[in-house]
């Protein structure tokens, strides 16, 4: 078993900070919010973004698919009473040469062993898609 450890600290009523390892994150748990930092939603969404990224990274030389670049873009809805996120669709756009199937593969891979997208998809409704980068 794997564990982690975040700190997270209020500075202020108009952010907060989570520090783990040797990294730093200006958090914006303002009520109103702040431009220069995610909000719990959007961290939300980077996480899942950052777990499908790392994913490719591990599972790419295990299938020998080569790639020179990769994005994720996310949407999250949320509902009000009670509050949560009620679906989330991605986007992952690969630069590569590979052909469809071997993306195809690529995306069952990721989905398949990536512990935040898989604890995300029992919680909430989590669809994407895969493509290859115009």
């Amino acid at each position: 078993m794997l564990e982690y450890r975040v700190l997270a600290r209020r500075f202020d009523a108009h952010g907060s900070e989570a520090t783990t390892k040797q990294a730093t994150l200006t958090l914006d748990t303002e009520v109103h919010g702040r431009a220069d930092a995610f909000n719990p939603a959007e961290l939300f969404l980077a996480s899942i973004a950052a777990c499908m990224i790392k994913g490719i990274e591990r599972v790419a030389p295990m299938i020998h698919f080569t790639f020179d670049g990769v994005e994720v873009r996310l949407h999250g809805i949320r509902q009000d009473a009670p509050p949560m996120m009620v679906e989330v669709r991605y986007e992952i756009i690969v630069q590569t040469v590979e052909d469809d199937r071997r993306l195809d593969l690529l995306h069952t891979n990721v989905r398949k062993y990536g512990t935040i997208s898989n604890t995300v998809a029992k919680a909430t409704k989590l669809e994407g898609t895969i493509r290859r980068a115009d």
